[in-house]
């Protein structure tokens, strides 16, 4: 069999950044695989650490998957992509240059995202597992090689220390002490490592931190991926531990999986010297995945069964004695020197969920009575929650931003309906901003309390192009085609609050309804929570809107675009903070244009 045509270029990923990739093309001609009525199918293939693509093309081969186009990449800061050497600003940016890399393919080359499979090797499988957690693409599968959900650290209270350097400086970079010896058996494979030039042996402090975060974040909340997944664990690894990797396997979601240790196989399985038997192993479960319909677990039931629906019920029970005993300090601390802050004020007046306590934390100053209340406040809205709901806003007006810019650029008048805004603050700045265009907002809320705050700070910006109504977000007969048709809908922060999709799907189905859906495709965007590191805490101290514990359903990313796209909203791209907590999506509507 021929060598396949390999063709390399650059891509620009979602911060400008343009990263090197490799495109090999299916050993077949072009013009058989490009034959009327037959879909394409690609591989994608993740480098791990230090590494780079030009050495996937070996990998690609031991696949043994002919009639598939196959890419790989350079991660940032690795082979001859850009950036200083294992460096990234934060390891999410890592993520999200797979999510760009894999819709640039996709889009390019016309392969939909269920014939595509991803390979991917170590921390490549690592980025590759929180992809798939966080943004829940609808591939076919993947195969993880030695996934390093925990790098072996022999120093002791390294980590700490890692932890304590960048705090006193960023970027700070470290020396990998892995040699070729604890990759391979191999020693053809070994001299090919060492003696390659575009392989780095530093790592940015701050990635492996990230690292570490992430996989904790991800190997704990593996129920959430459903895709097919097989892992490949080397049994003498001296690279990272295999007892995550396990804890991963067992916790997924996958009605097909395959956990398969290698005997004797160091770190590097997919270059050690019995290569072929992972090789033969991946090939055949690829195969497997394709000759069959793509996976599909229906999600919309989640809030009657599944992880989901167990952890929410576990919710309303009491904490372990040591957890509850400290929440119950903390409970009391917050009603006595805690109410000294206007945030914690606010969250006990009119619950820690409401528009006005978001509206406190979106402003982003401490306040509070005397100096301490000032204090208590400042580290009050800088609890990891409330950082992360800051820059969902970011997000959210990355969304707006993108939206408006199409609609503008298509001579369209632009209205934009948030169905449960609270006060509305961002919609309120965008509005101002936007005052001499044709764009109208429409701020909806449940709370009084919340649309009166809203017009308050209406007068207060001088936004003269914004209405408000008091209204049920889950009514179906509140929303109207003849008082507002928005172009853009935006579900921001409610539907975390309400566990029930029935009711979520009555929300959906009346503001989508009411869509300028006669003049185009329309907009949808969409927030949600799919991890929160403190579920637990804000259950047993917090208050909600209704002065009831604030108990919050986790819908997974893939349970979320699934409501959506049973109304015809399809998302096309997505967000995420850096701490894995609030997500936000794009969506676009068909419309009958």
């Amino acid at each position: 069999m021929s060598e396949r045509v390999v063709h390399k270029g650059e891509f620009e990923t979602f911060d400008g950044t343009k990263l090197v990739y490799r495109e090999w093309e299916p050993h077949k001609s072009k013009e058989e695989n490009d034959k009327e009525g037959e879909e394409k199918k690609a591989l994608i293939v993740i480098h791990r650490g230090h590494e780079h693509s030009g050495r996937l093309h070996d990998l690609i081969e031991g696949m043994n998957c002919p009639d598939f186009y196959a890419f790989g990449y350079d991660g940032r800061g690795h082979g001859e992509s850009p950036g200083p050497r294992g460096y990234a600003p934060d390891f999410s940016y890592l993520v999200k240059d797979l999510d760009t890399f894999v819709r640039y393919v996709s889009q390019k080359h016309g392969i939909e995202m269920k014939n595509i499979f991803v390979v991917a090797n170590s921390v490549g499988a690592v980025i590759a597992s929180t992809w798939v957690h966080d943004y829940a693409p609808q591939i076919r599968g993947m195969v993880l090689a030695a996934p390093a959900f925990k790098v072996k650290l022999y120093v002791p209270l390294a980590l700490s220390g890692l932890r304590l350097l960048e705090m006193i400086k960023h970027p700070a970079f470290i020396t990998s002490y892995v040699k070729s010896r604890f990759l391979t058996h191999d020693e053809e494979q070994a001299k090919m490592y060492d003696e390659d030039p575009l392989i780095t042996p530093d790592i940015a402090v701050n990635i492996l931190i990230g690292l570490f975060d992430t996989s904790n974040r991800v190997v704990k909340d593996a129920a959430a991926i459903t895709i097919p997944t097989q892992i490949f664990s080397a049994t003498r690894d001296f690279v990272v531990s295999n007892k995550p990797q396990k804890q991963f396997f067992e916790r997924l979601s996958s009605t097909k999986k395959e956990f398969i240790p290698l005997k004797g196989f160091f770190h590097g399985v997919l270059y050690e010297k019995e290569r072929e038997i992972p090789f033969r192993e991946a090939s055949r479960f690829i195969k497997e995945c394709f000759n069959s319909p793509p996976h599909h677990i229906n999600l919309l039931e989640s809030h009657k069964e599944g992880p989901m629906k167990r952890e929410y019920d576990l919710l309303h029970h009491d904490a372990p004695f040591f957890r509850g005993l400290n929440y119950t300090i903390q409970k009391m601390a917050m009603k006595t020197l805690g109410i000294l802050s206007k945030g914690i004020e606010i969250g006990f007046k009119h619950g820690f969920d409401s528009g006005v306590s978001l509206d406190h934390v979106y402003e982003n100053r401490a306040k509070g009575k005397l100096g301490l209340g000032k204090l208590i406040d400042y580290f009050y809205i800088n609890a990891i929650g409330w950082k992360g709901i800051r820059q969902r806003k970011v997000h959210i007006q990355e969304a707006l931003e993108k939206a408006i810019s199409e609609l503008l650029n298509q001579n369209k008048p632009v209205r934009i309906m948030d169905i449960g805004a609270g006060p509305g603050r961002y919609l309120q700045e965008l509005a101002k901003k936007y005052e001499n265009e044709d764009v109208k907002v429409m701020i909806r809320d449940f709370a009084e309390a919340n649309i009166e705050s809203g017009k308050t700070l209406a007068q207060e910006l001088g936004v003269k192009n914004a209405q408000f109504k008091i209204a049920d977000a889950f009514s179906k007969e509140s929303y109207s085609k003849d008082e507002f048709s928005p172009n853009i809908l935006i579900v921001s922060g409610l539907f975390e609050l309400f566990p029930d999709n029935d009711l979520v799907r009555k929300a959906i189905d009346g503001a989508i309804d009411v869509m300028d859906s006669e003049n185009g495709p329309c907009f949808v965007i969409y927030t949600g929570q799919p991890w929160h590191p403190q579920l637990e805490m804000i259950a047993h101290t917090l208050p909600n809107r209704d002065g009831k514990r604030w108990i919050m359903r986790r819908r997974t990313q893939q349970e979320l675009d699934q409501l959506f796209a049973e109304k015809g909203a399809k998302k096309t791209e997505m967000w995420i903070d850096k701490w894995g907590i609030f997500t936000v999506s794009l969506a676009q509507t068909k419309g009958n244009k």
